[in-house]
């Protein structure tokens, strides 16, 4: 009886996950989660803690490779850990995800690629900053778990480029979201 239900449950197992996607499938992923923001040469820069939501695309070239675009709005910035002395950022992007999709085991993937972002909105205090960059580019590096179409995506983004000018301040963050993965078609 324990190996029948042993071998029931591999199988449930097996129909429930989805290694990735097939040749020349194209899937879309609606996804929301949580960002961990802050910047890089700051004196007194800590977590600002902000939304993270959007779609993304994934075209699979090989059986083990893919490649995903996609559009997200993205809470950036810091909170100034001295607000006496010191003023919080608050920067919001779109940002353009592009990345390429390894697939190490069903259902698991690592991910690499460079994402350009359009500043939406960028905020001293409840100040616009105007000395803010209009586009701005980082590199996210990650893993995700996609199960029963589910997908659990970490990422974290290197900063490229300067987020203000003058300055050296990058931005830097961890992203963790959420997603519904369904088929659009081969």
């Amino acid at each position: 009886m324990r190996k029948l239900f042993m071998i029931a449950a591999m199988m449930l197992t097996s129909i429930g996950m989805f290694a990735q996607n097939e040749v020349g499938q194209i899937t879309l992923k609606p996804m929301a989660g949580v960002n961990l923001a802050t910047m890089t040469n700051m004196r007194t820069a800590s977590l600002r803690i902000g939304a993270v939501a959007g779609v993304e695309g994934e075209y699979g070239l090989a059986k083990k490779f893919s490649i995903s675009a996609g559009l997200l709005y993205s809470m950036q910035g810091e909170k100034s850990s001295d607000s006496e002395n010191y003023a919080s950022l608050k920067y919001d992007y779109l940002n353009i995800p592009i990345l390429a999709n390894y697939y190490v085991y069903p259902g698991l993937a690592i991910k690499a690629g460079i994402q350009p972002g359009i500043k939406l909105s960028a905020k001293v205090d409840d100040s616009n900053n105007d000395d803010a960059n209009g586009v701005y580019f980082s590199f996210p590096v990650g893993a995700s778990y996609e199960y029963q179409n589910f997908v659990v995506d970490a990422r974290y983004h290197f900063g490229a480029s300067k987020a203000d000018n003058p300055g050296s301040a990058r931005h830097s963050w961890f992203s963790i979201t959420l997603g519904y993965k369904f088929a659009l078609g081969k």
